[in-house]
C-alpha cells in the first residue's frame, strides 16, 4: 500500500507527473491568453508605460500570494489537503468541462479572442484621460485587474496541483512554460492569439481538473485506488468518454430542435 504523499513506483511518477505538468501548462496557457488579450488591447491604444506598471503590480501581488499560501499548506495533513483540494478542483473542473461541452455541442458560441481584443481597444479609446501618481489610471487599473483575475486562477491551479502531490515546483514549471510560450507568441504576432483552439484546450483542462478532483478527493476520504496513481488514467478515460457522449447527445438534440424553430 502506498504511503500518503509518497510515490513508490516509477510508473506512478511518470503517469502523475506528465498529467500534472500538462494540466498546469494548458490551464495556465488559457488564462495567459486571456490576460494577454486585455493587456494588448489597452497598451496598443493608450501606451505601454502605465499598462506594464499595472501588469507588474498584479504580478507582485500574485507572487506574495504564492509565497504566503505555499508554506501554509505544508502544515495541513496530506489526507485532509487532498480532500479539500480534490473538492475544489472538482467544482472548478466541472465548470470548465460544462462550458466546453456546451460550446462543442453548439449550444453556446465559441469565445472569439479577436472580438475581445477589438472591444478592449474600443473601450480604451473612449475612456477618459485621468492621471493619478503620474499614471494613466485607466491603463493601469484595466491591466492590473485583468492580470490579477486571470493570474488568480493560475495560482489556484498551480498550488492545488502542486500541494496535493508535493510537487509545487513541477506545477509552477508547467505554468512558467505556458507564460513564456504565450507571451513570446503574442510579441511575435503583435496581436491577440485568436487561432489558439481555446475550447479544445479548456475541454482537456476541465477533464484533467475534474479527474484529479475525483482522484484526490476520494483518496482524502480514504479510498485506495487499484494500481494507485496509475488508475488516474482510467478516471480520465471514463470522464473523457462520458463527455464525448454528452457532446454527441446535446448536438443531436440541438439539431432536432432547428426545424421546429424554423417553422415557428
Amino acid at each position: 500500500m502506498r504511503r500518503p504523499g509518497r510515490i513508490s513506483d516509477p510508473a506512478e511518477v511518470s503517469t502523475s507527473t506528465i498529467l500534472l505538468i500538462l494540466g498546469a501548462f494548458l490551464a495556465s496557457a488559457v488564462e495567459f491568453v486571456e490576460a494577454l488579450t486585455i493587456v494588448l488591447g489597452v497598451g496598443i491604444v493608450r501606451g505601454w508605460r502605465s499598462t506594464l506598471i499595472g501588469v507588474t503590480a498584479a504580478t507582485i501581488v500574485l507572487a506574495v500570494l504564492i509565497a504566503a499560501l505555499g508554506p501554509a499548506l505544508q502544515v495541513i495533513p496530506i489526507g485532509t489537503l487532498r480532500l479539500i483540494v480534490g473538492a475544489l478542483l472538482l467544482a472548478f473542473g466541472l465548470q470548465w468541462l460544462r462550458k466546453a461541452i456546451l460550446r462543442s455541442s453548439g449550444y453556446t458560441p465559441h469565445k472569439d479572442e479577436d472580438a475581445v481584443f477589438r472591444r478592449e481597444r474600443e473601450e480604451a479609446a473612449q475612456a477618459g484621460n485621468e492621471q493619478r501618481a503620474g499614471l494613466d489610471w485607466y491603463s493601469f487599473t484595466v491591466s492590473f485587474k485583468g492580470v490579477l483575475l486571470e493570474g488568480l486562477e493560475v495560482v489556484f491551479i498551480v498550488i492545488s496541483f502542486g500541494s496535493a502531490q508535493g510537487r509545487l515546483g513541477l506545477a509552477a514549471a508547467g505554468a512558467g512554460a505556458a507564460l513564456v510560450l504565450v507571451v513570446g507568441a503574442g510579441v511575435l504576432a503583435r496581436g491577440p492569439l485568436q487561432r489558439v483552439p481555446e475550447n479544445n484546450i479548456k475541454f482537456v483542462v476541465g477533464l484533467l481538473l475534474t479527474s484529479f478532483g475525483c482522484f484526490w478527493g476520494a483518496e482524502g476520504a480514504g479510498v485506495n485506488w487499484p494500481g494507485d496513481e496509475v488508475s488516474l488514467l482510467g478516471v480520465v478515460a471514463f470522464l473523457g468518454a462520458l463527455s464525448f457522449v454528452l457532446v454527441r447527445l446535446l448536438r443531436r438534440q440541438r439539431l432536432a430542435l432547428v426545424p421546429a424553430e424554423v417553422k415557428a
